[in-house]
């Protein structure tokens, strides 16, 4: 489209589709999608100008090249004009932007947590005048700013926000998978480009103007700009070639010679100045501006405007490129000399921003030079904690190169394939590693490199612990010096390659050959080696231990976090880290650690598992799976079965249980991969006790341990514990029932986690003969602190409930089966409801009768319950009331039983029977 005197040509489709959009009542996003060139940066501003028609504030921004990997550049450029609206937040909201615009220091926050501290802002904005956010370009904003604006522009409805974006068809992106609305902008008719052609070009010679419409092919920017620069004849004035009608040139490319005719025509002084701008990410059009400052301010420019190359920005009187393919043809038709002259610049303008500075060193730079190759390493390791490992493997394979030293530039190298494998880029990470050290053998870091690739791509446990114990040694042996990072990363290697493995043997090697390193093991790898291993016997104080690393924590790496993680659900205080977990993912989504990636997903399957968040554990691990077999990482694939299989067997899904345990098991017992058999085993186990199959319980629960002790390093046996029981009594082995419950007393597991705590009591009054004793079990497990398990809870419930029914008879059963009847309704454990509605049934009762009369409401509980009852979310509603949102889970685990309710969306009806004084 081209606005000629108020009348637009071609464009009335779109017009009124974008009239509709800015005058409509309520927030909404569009997505324009277009061909380059084929006037969407026109419907833009032609929106722009509806909008302040309408009395709209109209807030501007546009991708550029230069900064689509530098995270959220894009949001700053949005959110610069609207910083006094910042300043109004809350100090928890202010210091989301703080940190992600580098204001100020901590973690950076996830996509949701500043998607809705954005969304508060645009609702600050908005309450003085609707507000417009117009993006052009946005193919190429950073991924974290796609991932928000994506985020924020699902949720305008009801607002008084509209965003509005342009995107190239021809370049794929982040807007793609949005889910945003989108209106296509084809190219003109042949009537309407004959139409704006005769408008801005009238008395053209017939030649010049068939010969213009037939290589415009209905493209916008091709019929202005053409003309010109086609002399009398047809021929072009610079390259004949261009305007050939040669069918196989792109547009753009013909497009570019236009442009640099004119480039050429210019002054060194002016040309300079043009690429300086175009290096850094000056904008294209009026309608994409920055914010003074944070981009090359070019001046001296006033020839290139003349000639139509630049426009200024009305706002800040800025030059600014007519069109991105300007800006293109200029870094183009610059030689390499200079090219890194004004790289050299741009480096000196940026000396107070880490990142930015770095990436224009590294292009002017051609020698090695130690400062340049210093200046990236602290950008790789800045980018890192903010989501971009895969950048910083650029970033540092670069500084490798320019490395005035050997051991320098090996030590660079074996940092960016670290950083590869971690980011999934394993093939990548095997060329990078350093080549055979002097004697023959392999480097470290070629080592850790190849240990990692033949772990996560086919699960050999077995020779890459033999590589990484022989540089271990190595190192050791011929004096560490300047290598304790290598040395960190093959201990770390090495315990994670012995917890998949599970080998009593291995892990007492790895004690001893640790035990030699003495100091040189820091202080996380040794909670990572009682974590990992046994728990059952290295486990006491570990869980002091991970909560007072993850307290001391400051700016993690992201395997930082999810080596702690592994500890902390080895020691069942896993939830409590979730949302740090959860904002890790959501940063490294994209370009960050992709295997880490992984692992976090696992972590955050595996508490929402325990909190009885069933649905969404099913699609964390769906994601884990398709994501790791994407990346052709079959350990963590299997890892993510075997999870799947088990939420199964706890579901009585059976088939897909034991679908997902037969592929697990024949996968990783070849390979001596003990931790995913014990997973395998363990969803046997629970397959066939939910089944009722106890026979068949109890033999796959041996399997993991004998009863009457837990097999050394196997990490299932703890936590198999209610099985085994519950199946040797079934079974009538009261004896065995009775001998695994006093060893887990024995071995102390209460004092190593909560779960094991309620388990353990649990299995003690399961296999008391002693009412009393029963009794004070049963009562210990219901009401510590840490009883939000809810699976392992109901169960205890259960038990309980038979026993008191045997004992003292049908009444004082019922409270109890009661609540064991709706977890396991509300958790979807069919069979286990069943089961418990049959004993409700024996005690007399209806199991569809309310419990509601049998328990009364907390005051906590009952304000919880109003919240939720109003529609706030779990983490709303912590915000509210200063607790997390997993703790208002557990409170509202407890809730539903005693209303005598499964949902939230029966809260409302249940709160409103209760009797005035129910919420004492």
């Amino acid at each position: 489209m081209e606005s000629i005197a108020g009348t637009t040509v071609g464009r009335e489709r779109e017009q009124e589709a974008l009239s509709e959009f800015v005058t409509a009542a309520g927030g909404r996003a569009l997505v324009l999608h277009g061909d380059t060139g084929v006037g969407k940066s026109a419907l833009l501003e032609h929106a722009a100008a509806l909008a302040e028609g309408e009395r709209h504030r109209v807030v501007r921004a546009a991708g550029v090249e230069a900064e689509s990997q530098l995270p959220f550049a894009g949001l700053h450029q949005f959110l610069h004009p609207l910083l006094p609206h910042i300043d109004r937040l809350d100090d928890v909201h202010r210091e989301v932007f703080d940190v992600v615009f580098g204001r100020g220091e901590g973690s950076p926050p996830s996509v949701m947590t500043l998607g809705i501290a954005v969304l508060d802002v645009l609702s600050l904005a908005a309450s003085q005048q609707p507000l417009l956010l117009v993006l052009d370009d946005g193919q190429w904003l950073d991924t974290s700013s796609i991932e928000v604006c994506g985020f924020v522009g699902r949720r305008l409805t009801g607002s008084s926000v509209k965003l509005l974006v342009g995107l190239r068809s021809d370049v794929t992106s982040g807007f793609d998978t949005a889910a945003l609305p989108r209106l296509a902008v084809p190219t003109l008719s042949e009537k309407a480009s004959e139409q704006l052609l005769d408008l801005r070009h009238p008395g053209l010679d017939p030649v010049i103007r068939r010969l213009v419409l037939d290589e415009a092919q209905g493209n916008a920017l091709a019929l202005l700009e053409l003309p010109p620069h086609v002399p009398r004849g047809g021929r072009p004035a610079a390259n004949r070639e261009a305007l050939s009608g040669y069918p196989g040139v792109p547009l753009p490319q013909r497009l570019q010679q236009v442009y640099g005719d004119r480039i050429r025509a210019l002054g060194d002084g002016v040309r300079t100045e043009l690429l300086r701008g175009a290096l850094d990410g000056v904008g294209a059009g009026t309608a994409a501006r920055h914010p003074r400052g944070t981009r090359y301010r070019m001046l001296d420019a006033d020839e290139a405007a003349a000639c139509g190359l630049l426009d200024i920005d009305p706002l800040s009187g800025d030059f600014v490129f007519r069109h991105p393919l300007v800006r293109s043809t200029v870094v183009q038709l610059a030689t390499p000399n200079e090219r890194r002259a004004a790289h050299a610049a741009l480096a000196r303008v940026h000396r107070e921003d880490v990142e930015r500075r770095a990436t224009h060193l590294a292009a002017a730079t051609v020698d090695p030079d130690e400062e340049v190759a210093a200046a990236l390493e602290a950008a790789a390791e800045s980018v890192i904690r903010r989501g971009g490992a895969m950048v910083a493997v650029s970033w540092l394979t670069r500084a490798a190169e320019l490395s005035e030293r050997p051991e320098e530039r090996s030590r660079r190298l074996g940092d960016a394939a670290f950083v590869a494998g971690h980011a999934g880029l394993l093939g990548r990470a095997r060329h990078l590693v350093p080549g055979p050290v002097p004697g023959g053998g392999h480097s470290p870091a070629s080592v850790v490199a190849a240990a990692y690739a033949a772990l996560y791509e086919d699960g050999d446990v077995r020779s890459s612990r033999r590589h990484v114990v022989a540089a271990i040694e190595d190192l050791r042996d011929n004096g560490v010096k300047d290598s304790h990072e290598v040395l960190t990363r093959l201990i770390n290697l090495l315990l994670a390659i012995n917890q998949y493995a599970s080998d009593e043997a291995a892990w007492e090697r790895t004690h001893a050959l640790l035990d030699t390193l003495g100091e040189l093991v820091p202080a996380h790898s040794r909670i990572y080696q009682d974590a990992w291993g046994d728990v059952v016997r290295r486990g006491a104080g570990v869980r002091e231990r991970v909560e007072n690393a993850f307290a001391a924590l400051r700016d993690p790496e992201p395997w930082d976090i999810t080596r702690l993680g592994v500890a902390a659900y080895h020691v069942d205080v896993l939830g409590q880290y979730r949302p740090l977990l959860q904002r890790a993912l959501d940063r490294e989504s994209g370009s960050g650690a992709m295997a880490t990636s992984m692992t976090m997903l696992h972590q955050i399957m595996l508490d929402q598992m325990a909190v009885g968040e069933w649905d969404e554990a099913e699609r964390t691990g769906q994601q884990c799976l398709d994501l790791a077999t994407s990346h052709s990482h079959m350990l963590f694939a299997h890892h993510a079965r075997g999870y799947l299989g088990l939420l199964a067997a706890m579901r009585g899904r059976s088939d897909v249980a034991r679908r997902h345990q037969a592929a697990v098991d024949a996968w990783a017992r070849p390979r001596g991969v003990g931790f995913l058999t014990q997973i395998a085993d363990a969803t046997g186990t629970t397959a066939a006790l939910t089944e009722g199959d106890y026979e068949a319980a109890y033999l796959h629960a041996i399997g993991i341990t004998p009863p009457g002790t837990f097999t050394p390093y196997a990490h299932q046996a703890p936590r198999t514990l209610l099985d085994l029981v519950e199946a040797a009594l079934h079974t009538g082995r009261h004896e065995q029932a009775r001998a695994h419950a006093l060893a887990a007393r024995q071995a102390r597991l209460p004092e190593i986690s909560p779960r094991l705590a309620v388990v353990t009591h649990g299995a003690l009054a399961m296999t008391a003969t002693d009412p009393a004793e029963a009794g004070h079990h049963y009562h210990q497990a219901e009401t510590h602190p840490a009883a939000t398990f809810p699976y392992e809870l109901a169960r205890i419930r259960l038990a309980h409930g038979i026993h008191l029914r045997h004992t003292q008879g049908r009444k004082a059963a019922r409270l109890t089966l009661t609540l064991a009847t709706e977890t396991f309704e509300r958790l979807g454990a069919p069979a286990w409801a069943e089961r418990s509605r049959a004993e409700l049934r024996a005690a007399g009762a209806s199991p569809l009768a309310s419990s509601a009369h049998l328990a009364t409401l907390t005051w906590q509980e009952r304000r919880i319950a109003d919240l939720a009852a109003s529609g706030l979310t779990n983490k709303e509603i912590g915000a509210r009331m200063h607790l997390s949102p997993r703790t208002v889970s557990s409170h509202l685990y407890r809730v539903f039983p005693k209303l005598g309710i499964t949902s939230r969306a029966a809260l409302r009806d249940a709160l409103a029977k209760l009797p005035d004084g129910q919420d004492a």
